[in-house]
């Protein structure tokens, strides 16, 4: 097909399709499982690319990102979007590691269904079982696709076991592997009874192999009664031993796959391109189309994924719900209340753009150059209702941020916040305590991900473990005076204070006066609580802010001509420094923590909050709540996916201060002095 362009230069060739000719399928999987891969021959195989990239040849159409060719890997989500037999085919290609889980939220609500890319060689695995659960969680009909089938010691009956044991009956093959000395040769086709050979670089079909014609038939029934339990006219045939034909397959599998009875395994190598055609005329045909909405019905999409491209800006990605968009159409943003004008409708492959005339509900898009809209906002044609907002974790694993070069800041904070647009679990934001810039994700992949990305636009910066924001207070009180006299020539400086100090439950000072007879005028008293409050921002032994103190000022003297306001706050001064013999104490700020995690894992877990100073308080069924000291969790996001092979999750929030134990105490004393 002659490419045409569009006068900003856009290639304009993809038709506009209805939504039961549109499939919006994610690729979900664990890290190094094969995922964009398989985006790559399926966009091979349709004929949308001459040449089959390769992720470790930092040439493939989804991981374009500068960081991702650097890493050999998938660190946001890419759309893969291409024609096939008459549907658009919208890939979502989702990164398959714990930090870039933002993109896998996204990802699968964009989705309608999901392909979960298996190792033929290393099986689901633990974060592999992670994704799937998130699945099965947002009520996505998947397939699952074993890939890596040409390694050597790759074993697709071990996954298949792996499979079933861990999701029931309804995990069946619609695709055995033919092996043999070791190699992947071709495969079968279940639902077919037909047997392909792969040989000089296309396939033949063959008979099915004598030594595989019992598994196939085993492999027939199986899936025979999967699909029965999900259409009454096939569970007729099946218990009366009627055959089913291919049309009974094909309509029978598409019906138990959006019925979540069904989990067809397909199997093949992304790699060598084997098995990859029979996926891609499998997919539009099994994997249901995007729910049924109305085109004539006013426009609505929700946004769920911003990307700033390094050549026409912020790129918003959205899934229509409802309606029918054009280019040059003017939208309105419910969560924003202002109004946003769409030039262009594209369609992403990869890094690539495509200009369409308009898009209809259930399908996927991109706008450029809008400019209040974010990701999870919705766009409308009228004053309506905002949907609810797409739910993100918050980040827990935290690190501040140094310039390198003086005056950076401004420049540091901008970058930050396009990379903050783009992912909903990367924040920042100025700790007013420590004066550290401290910026927040869910691991440090995904840290050093975004300190890559700054150190692009021109800003380097290091980083450090945050400063804990401790607190100090007092534990008994304490009546203390404070003199402030200096003579200088002209008029000099006296004042006087006497303070009864004393521990109470206030975050803020608590200051009271008492005076009789006039012996500090009350003109002065603002001065001596405004230098208490100076003070308690010092610190006692530390330098940490002071909190829970009660300051009564019960007497003193003054001088007509010498005393001033400024005399009096150092008075105060000198009054706040004889605290150092009232009991002082650091605290230390306390934070609830929640943990998922599967029961095996239980004792481990509480093991390692016992190490970090922390107090199980709760326990049931796949749920540890603790109490644990903030300093001791820095490194917690990292830790807990170790210990759990990626299967634990958690929340940790501020709840409270606690005095410090004096062992430790004396080191974060002696660290603050250093």
């Amino acid at each position: 097909m002659r490419q045409k362009l569009s006068q900003k230069g856009v290639i304009v060739k993809m038709k506009t399709y209805d939504r039961q000719n549109i499939r919006n399928i994610c690729l979900i999987g664990k890290n190094k499982a094969g995922k964009t891969s398989v985006a790559e021959a399926l966009l091979f195989a349709a004929g949308k690319t001459s040449r089959l990239g390769k992720v470790d040849s930092g040439n493939s159409v989804c991981d374009f990102d500068t960081e991702e060719t650097k890493r050999k890997m998938s660190v946001r989500l890419a759309i893969a979007s291409f024609e096939y037999n008459g549907n658009k085919m919208n890939i979502i290609d989702a990164p398959g590691y714990y930090d870039f889980l933002a993109d896998r939220i996204s990802a699968m609500e964009l989705a309608d269904s999901a392909l979960v890319v298996i190792s033929g060689k290393s099986g689901l695995g633990a974060s592999g079982s992670v994704a799937v659960e998130k699945v099965r969680e947002k009520d996505l009909p998947l397939m699952f696709f074993v890939n890596k089938m040409d390694h050597e010691n790759a074993d697709f009956n071990n996954v298949v076991d792996e499979l079933k044991n861990k999701y029931g009956s309804g995990a069946v093959p619609v695709m055995l592997p033919i092996r043999e000395g070791g190699k992947l040769m071709g495969f079968v086709d279940v639902a077919e009874s037909k047997a392909y050979r792969f040989e000089n670089g296309g396939k033949n079909e063959i008979d099915v192999p004598e030594n595989m014609y019992a598994e196939l038939q085993n492999t027939k029934a199986e899936l025979c009664e999967a699909i029965a339990e999900a259409d009454e006219t096939l569970l007729e045939k099946f218990f009366s031993d009627s055959p089913f034909t291919k049309e009974d397959f094909k309509i029978g599998i598409a019906k138990a796959i959006a019925a979540k009875t069904l989990m067809p395994i397909a199997c093949g190598s992304a790699l060598e391109n084997v098995g990859v055609d029979n996926l891609l005329e499998r997919l539009p045909e099994y994997m249901p189309a995007p729910a049924e909405a109305d085109n004539a019905a006013p426009f609505k999409a929700q946004v769920f994924k911003t990307v700033i491209d390094p050549f026409v800006g912020k790129l918003t990605i959205m899934k229509i719900l409802s309606g029918t968009i054009k280019e040059n159409s003017t939208v309105y943003n419910a969560n924003k209340d202002e109004n946003e004008k769409i030039g262009q409708v594209l369609v992403l492959c990869g890094k690539d753009k495509e200009e369409i005339p308009s898009a209809v509900a259930g399908d996927i898009f991109a706008a450029a150059k809008l400019s209040v809209t974010g990701t999870g906002d919705t766009l409308c044609v009228a004053k309506d209702e905002a949907l609810p907002e797409i739910v993100f974790p918050k980040p827990n694993y935290h690190l501040a941020v140094i310039p390198k070069n003086r005056g950076d800041e401004d420049k540091i904070s901008a970058g930050l916040s396009k990379l903050a647009d783009e992912d909903m679990t990367f924040k920042f934001r100025n700790n007013p305590e420590t004066h550290q810039l401290v910026i927040s994700g869910m691991g440090d992949q995904q840290l050093d991900v975004m300190i890559s990305r700054l150190k692009a636009m021109g800003t380097e910066v290091n980083l450090e473990k945050p400063k804990v924001s401790y607190r100090e207070t007092i534990t008994r009180p304490l009546t203390a005076e404070g003199k402030y006299k200096k003579q200088s020539g002209g008029h000099g400086q006296y004042g006087h204070v006497i303070i009864d100090f004393s521990p109470c439950n206030s975050e803020e000072l608590v200051f009271e006066e008492q005076i009789f007879g006039g012996s500090v005028p009350k003109n002065f008293h603002p001065a001596v609580e405004k230098g208490i409050k100076e003070m308690m921002e010092q610190g006692i032994r530390a330098g940490y802010k002071v909190v829970g103190i009660k300051a009564v000022l019960k007497d003193g003297s003054y001088h007509e001509v010498d005393s001033s306001e400024m005399s009096f706050k150092m008075a105060a001064h000198v009054a706040f420094k004889e605290l150092e013999k009232a009991g002082p104490v650091l605290l230390e700020p306390i934070g609830h923590l929640e943990v998922l995690v599967p029961d095996e894992f239980t004792g481990d877990i509480m093991g390692d909050i016992t190490k970090r100073r922390g107090r199980v308080i709760g326990m049931e069924t796949g749920k540890i709540t603790a109490e644990v000291p903030e300093a001791n969790m820095d490194s917690y996001a990292i830790d807990l996916r170790a210990i759990t092979r990626g299967q634990g999750e958690f929340t940790f929030e501020f709840s409270g201060y606690e005095q410090v134990p004096e062992s430790v105490a004396e080191q974060v004393i002696k660290s603050a002095k250093d």
